[in-house]
């Protein structure tokens, strides 16, 4: 199976389509039955080695081990801390409402009724969280995620990093319509160096650069091996480490034509937040969301091998915590009693790109979708917008509706096209619930 970079799949876990057990493990293991705790993951000192999940041998990234791992992200890769600091955390008031468990709709080219509760586990979801009016009205943990743990966010984290960029676009700090080479010119000579700004932050960006997961040869597997995510072969010379593999990235065809998800656009994000700031990535996401907006839990983002974050798709955080993020979205960047980013920055991130730029990418389950500062924009009559990562990580914006979703999830084959029939129509309805059932 050909994996193009159409279907979302992150740089640094794509390799676990290139598990052949993947596909049987689907058709016979449903979510009960592949439940980490159940099956007995990394238990015992040591564990037997029939129940070890390992880094090495990509075990880590095979099904069902994966459901394991996504919830112990820190204990296989190198991270650097996201401090929420001292101050108190911001609770979450709760109204809750139990009969969204029976809240019903038809999937995406079905005919068949689903429940909101069937969908959960239909999708492999390790933790959910419904929000409306600013009060958690659901929340559900299963699998090897406690309310306290923290789960990889996949490219989740590109929407944090996206709302950086933009928030200091805002603020006058980096101006969206100069050269990426302007703020780095160690990439006047790649790719990115005649792009602007604004086309990295919208993935317009014309670049040879291929995400092929089953081909040894691919572009990616290039960058995994550079930042130190893959082990060199003997002998090998080239990049060792993230920034200095996209200064190698070479230009395909012309910027601005056409939305394309190559994961490489975030990274030069990263680094443009990262220069532009004068700090790390993850000391930036601690001034600037950990620390005001009252996090409940530290999170933690992977490091390459030069200690630089993966903006990619690194970031590791608590579903509560990606909850208050969410919201703080969803109430026009306001939360904790402070304005947090400014009101101007959510208007546009929800007001999205083009979608004729965007329907070039073929996303068959999005039709009317764009793309705009690293995220998905519906469009949709509730005016949502989502941080969407692979395996089913996902922050469901839906301001009109008042409502926020975030899920966590270990769904077994990666692209969210697997997931978007029993999930997209379920959150709509689960809208219009809660729109008719305000109390």
């Amino acid at each position: 199976m050909k994996i193009s970079s159409r279907r979302s799949v992150p740089l640094l876990i794509g390799l676990a389509l290139l598990a052949s057990s993947a596909t049987a493990q689907v058709q016979t293991l449903d979510a009960k039955a592949s439940d980490p705790v159940t099956m007995g993951w990394m238990v015992g000192s040591p564990p037997p080695p029939e129940r070890t999940v390992r880094l090495e041998d990509m075990s880590f990234l095979t099904f069902p081990q994966l459901r394991w791992s996504f919830s112990h992200w820190r204990e296989l890769y190198p991270t650097v801390e996201i401090s929420k600091g001292d101050g108190p955390v911001r609770a979450l008031p709760r109204a809750e409402r139990k009969a969204l468990d029976a809240v019903t709709f038809i999937p995406l080219g079905g005919t068949k009724p689903m429940t909101w509760e069937q969908s959960v586990l239909a999708n492999y979801t390790d933790g959910i969280i419904v929000m409306h009016k600013g009060k958690i009205v659901y929340e559900r943990y299963l699998g090897a995620l406690k309310p306290q743990g923290l789960h990889i966010a996949q490219s989740v984290t590109k929407s944090f990093v996206g709302t950086l960029a933009a928030t200091l676009v805002a603020e006058g700090k980096l101006d969206p319509n100069a050269l990426v080479s302007h703020y780095l010119p160690e990439l006047k000579t790649s790719a990115f160096g005649d792009a602007t700004v604004r086309q990295v932050m919208d993935m317009t960006t014309g670049l040879n650069y291929t995400e092929i997961y089953t081909d040894p040869n691919s572009d990616a597997f290039a960058f995994v091996r550079a930042a130190g995510s893959l082990p060199r072969p003997a002998g090998y010379t080239g990049p060792t480490n993230s920034y200095d593999y996209l200064k190698t990235v070479k230009k395909a065809g012309e910027h601005g034509q056409a939305f394309g998800y190559k994961s490489v656009n975030a990274e030069v994000l990263g680094w443009l937040v990262s220069r532009v700031s004068g700090k790390p990535l993850a000391e930036v996401m601690s001034e600037r969301f950990w620390g005001p907006m009252g996090m409940e839990r530290d999170a933690n983002i992977q490091i390459d091998t030069n200690g630089s974050a993966l903006a990619a798709g690194g970031l590791n955080l608590s579903l509560r915590d990606l909850a208050r993020f969410c919201e703080m979205m969803r109430s026009g960047g306001r939360f904790n009693d402070r304005q947090i980013i400014p009101a101007s920055v959510v208007a546009d991130i929800a007001s999205g790109a083009s979608k004729a730029d965007f329907a070039k990418a073929g996303y068959q389950t999005l039709p009317g979708w764009s793309y705009h500062d690293q995220w998905w924009v519906s469009h949709n009559r509730f005016g949502a917008y989502m941080a969407r990562g692979v395996y089913g990580q996902a922050c469901y914006v839906a301001p009109k509706a008042e409502m926020t979703i975030v899920r966590f999830a270990s769904f077994p084959l990666a692209a969210n096209a697997n997931l978007d029939p029993t999930s997209l129509p379920a959150y709509e309805a689960v809208a219009d619930y809660l729109m008719a059932h305000p109390n």
